[in-house]
């Protein structure tokens, strides 16, 4: 696991020093090593930073010229089937007399031997990369199917940048760029900036699973060339789900097993310590049963604690690892604990990001990090196999209130909105009723005001009002909405590849890389497999979403393994319980954020709006806890950005 950058075209001034403040920009994702390499010349630059997981001597060294001395690699992730793949190479003569043992000279060799597209459709891993051929003089960059691992890239001053984080862009003398105002109303309406876009303009996320290909003359046309997919999301599910699965419900149980079990033992192959990170929902307890099954001492397993109703999902998880036997550590926060961890949290997210869940991953990974370098999550697991509520109750809400006059929805999500949360316990059932009412009951009220499908289902998805910001902005929209391959589909399948290729890169992925890189801690997710998610999307609906609840499959597997009592219990996420902290614990923090004159600063917000909403949050008469956490996460990224 490491850090990557670089540049393409005109070099600046001093390349070795631009190229080591690149590198050392994304030092904490690579603590261990770093190196460059540069043709000034050719006008290239490489950077590279290290994290020492697998062959720790210097056989993993990057940046890594090929045998033949043609091509040079900066790679940043896992190959977990390298030694497949090596033994293949072997076979069929296309193997270099090998330096060491790293995954990075297999992948390198791969390249070499069959292409990037196709040496990527071979691996099973996580990745982002820089590979430059030295003949032809092109530069491609790749990105792994489920965009675990970040590239960003961007032509600034006739240059093209590129980085693991926008930090690393950054730190290139003479970088300029303005805040794309499109990505920050999206921000605002989705509590993180959806891919392509990035915060500032002409800066780009690479999608996940595909690869840009440039040479110097690339840059002198005024758009750089569109990327190129190598894997296809939404092509492999159409096809599986035509293919089929012809078994019946004991015998997917089963392959859910097999497949999760062989992608959870690649995924422990590891040359330093490992654990995992085990919430007590449905998808980390079976990364954990898997895990323990396969060592031979007690699993090392970490999790994080609220006393606040609705939000603590610790003493599953505690029991959980009693069950399994595994060497378990509970690390139980408060505001305090909150508070005094933002200053170091908000810098790892390098543009505006408020998911408030980054801030018990960014706890729980420091935690972990004391005893291990890797570990394992079960992130992914809900968009594979349909496990969040909206893709359960989203086509039941709409399917009731389609029908309705949208004026008679309006006044009704009027009045939701104006509930007392205390009547709401006594009328409406399971989660509606639990710690995180208001919060759900806001979300209901958006949602059902929408005019059509689409909107309404944009507005699930959404999670904050867009309309803070001043001037008339309009917010960049989430990628693969007018996808027609999707439009033929149920309403829980196309939100569940939205979110594949949406939610799950920009927002999961990205809470947990940042957090955990910021710590130079290693994260792996076997759901994220490109066999286990073929086999999920040629399965009936019904093998996953059954009886009010979704994971119908997966949880069966997991009830060979765990105590159905374990198992059976209400989702309560990884969320804070922002908006009662922010009464309490945090108010004078985020007073001070929240006051007219720090409002003022970036010249965006609409402050007297905000005032509002803030004063009518305090007074417990609305519930604004997301909307206002993006406003602070916003106002401390701003203020560290020197915007």
């Amino acid at each position: 696991m490491c850090g990557i950058a670089g540049f393409l075209g005109p070099p600046p001034d001093a390349p070795d020093d631009a190229l080591r403040a690149m590198g050392d920009a994304i030092r904490h994702r690579g603590p261990d090593a770093r190196g460059e390499w540069c043709d000034p010349n050719a006008g290239i630059g490489l950077a590279h930073r290290r994290l020492s997981i697998l062959d720790l001597g210097p056989g993993g060294t990057q940046p890594m010229i090929s045998a033949c001395g043609r091509y040079i690699l900066v790679y940043n992730g896992e190959i977990y089937n390298f030694h497949s793949l090596r033994a293949d190479l072997e076979r069929r003569g296309g193997a270099p007399a090998w330096q060491g043992h790293s995954d990075t000279e297999v992948l390198l060799a791969l390249m070499v031997r069959d292409g990037a597209l196709a040496a990527l459709k071979a691996c099973d891993g996580m990745f982002a990369f820089a590979l430059w051929d030295r003949e032809a003089r092109i530069l491609t960059l790749g990105r792994d199917a489920f965009g675990e691992k970040p590239l960003y890239y961007g032509k600034i001053n006739g240059r093209l940048l590129f980085g693991s984080e926008l930090a690393a862009l950054r730190a290139m003398p003479g970088f300029e760029a303005d805040l794309n105002l499109g990505a920050l109303g999206a921000y605002f309406r989705y509590s993180y900036v959806p891919a392509p876009m990035t915060i500032w303009e002409n800066i780009f996320k690479l999608p996940p699973g595909h690869v840009l290909q440039l040479g110097k003359q690339s840059l002198s046309k005024a758009d750089l060339p569109d990327p190129i997919p190598w894997w296809d999301a939404v092509g492999e599910a159409m096809q599986a789900r035509k293919a089929g699965f012809d078994g019946d419900f004991q015998e997917a149980t089963a392959q859910v097993d097999r497949l999760l079990s062989a992608s959870v033992e690649r995924r422990m192959v590891s040359d330093v310590p490992l654990g995992v990170l085990l919430s007590g929902g449905i998808d980390s307890a079976m990364t954990a049963a898997l895990m323990q099954a396969q060592s031979a001492r007690p699993l090392r397993s970490f999790c994080i604690g609220m006393n606040e109703e609705g939000f603590d999902e610790s003493s599953a998880a505690e029991a959980i690892a009693r069950h399994l036997g595994t060497d378990h550590k509970t690390l139980r926060l408060n505001a305090q604990d909150v508070q005094a961890a933002i200053p170091e949290v908000i810098p790892a997210y390098d543009e505006p990001f408020a998911d408030s869940s980054q801030v018990p991953t960014w706890l729980v990974a420091r935690m972990a990090r004391m005893d291990v370098t890797v570990a394992l999550s079960g992130d992914g697991g809900d968009e594979i196999f349909a496990g969040y509520n909206r893709y359960i109750h989203g086509p039941k809400v709409w399917n009731r209130v389609k029908g309705l006059p949208v004026p008679l929805r309006l006044g009704a999500a009027w009045a939701l909105a104006r509930l007392p949360v205390g009547l709401l316990r006594g009328l409406a059932p399971g989660e509606l009723a639990s710690g995180r009412a208001r919060e759900k009951l806001a979300k209901l009220a958006r949602v059902i005001s929408a005019p059509d499908e689409a909107e309404f289902h944009d507005q699930l998805l959404s999670t904050a009002d867009a309309g803070l910001l001043t001037g008339d902005i309009v917010p960049c929209r989430l990628s693969m909405r007018a996808d027609a391959r999707a439009q033929g589909l149920d309403f829980a399948r196309r939100a569940q590849l939205l979110d594949t290729q949406n939610y799950l890169p920009d927002d999961v992925m990205t809470k947990v890389d940042r957090a955990a890189m910021a710590l130079s801690l290693e994260t792996r997710t076997p759901y994220l497999e490109r066999d286990l998610y073929r086999f999920a999307w040629s399965l009936p609906q019904e093998f996953k979403i059954a009886g009010g609840q979704g994971k119908r499959v997966l949880r069966e597997a997991l009830y060979a393994r765990v105590p159905r009592d374990l198992v059976d219990r209400p989702k309560a996420g990884f969320a804070l319980p922002i908006g009662r902290w922010l009464r309490s614990g945090l108010r004078d923090w985020a007073e001070a954020a929240l006051c007219k004159e720090a409002l003022s600063r970036s010249g965006l917000l609409d402050t007297a709006l905000i005032r509002r909403y803030w004063a009518e949050h305090l007074a417990g008469t609305q519930n604004h806890d997301t909307l206002l956490w993006n406003v602070l996460m916003f106002q401390h990224w701003h203020d560290s950005a020197s915007c």
